[in-house]
């Protein structure tokens, strides 16, 4: 698996991707993580909004970027249960 945040590097996307890191070293979830400034990234998905949680090449919708909200994404798509 592998988790990207996209953003425009505002602080709301880097505040998703320090809550990332700290879920998956919390839940011992074996995965890299990267976070990129890349907004064509975001244009290339067919979205207009960021931060954008994408796993495997894939956006993940989340409710908010709380952790409680981040982390039931994450572990949803760890089980596979989307």
């Amino acid at each position: 698996m592998k988790i990207e945040v996209l953003g425009s590097g505002c602080a709301t996307c880097k505040k998703l991707y320090e809550i990332v890191k700290h879920i998956i070293k919390e839940e011992k979830i074996d995965v890299e993580v990267e976070y990129s400034g890349d907004v064509t990234k975001i244009v290339t998905l067919g979205l207009i909004h960021s931060p954008v949680l994408v796993v495997d090449g894939k956006p993940i919708k989340i409710s908010s970027t709380s952790e409680k909200d981040v982390k039931e994404a994450l572990l949803c798509v760890d089980k596979d249960c989307q």
